[in-house]
């Protein structure tokens, strides 16, 4: 619950921001694509589906030159994907551990 409302208060700091989310598209697809090399895609797929569709929308937004759109949409792929990343950690724990 925590995360969420810093989550959102991190949206409504970066409304007032006007350009392109250029690091925030970058920092989300590296998240995505550090989730995917540490096998989310089998261990966590929803999450890191979450994170794609996160991120196709911020791509979306971001040819419509909705900025803020897309930057919100680049931090929760971000965020989504922090959130595989994890899961997918936390599954590999448990699998190694079983063996």
């Amino acid at each position: 619950m925590l995360r969420l409302i810093a989550m959102f208060a991190c949206f409504a700091s970066l409304a007032a921001c006007g350009g392109a989310p250029v690091q925030e598209m970058s920092d989300a697809r590296q998240a995505i694509a550090a989730a995917r090399v540490a096998g989310a895609s089998e261990r966590a797929p929803a999450d890191l589906d979450a994170a794609q569709a996160a991120i196709a929308r911020a791509e979306t937004h971001l040819q419509a030159q909705e900025y803020t759109r897309a930057r919100i949409a680049a931090l929760e792929a971000k965020h989504r994907a922090s959130v595989a990343l994890q899961n997918s950690e936390r599954a590999n724990g448990t699998a190694e551990a079983t063996h």
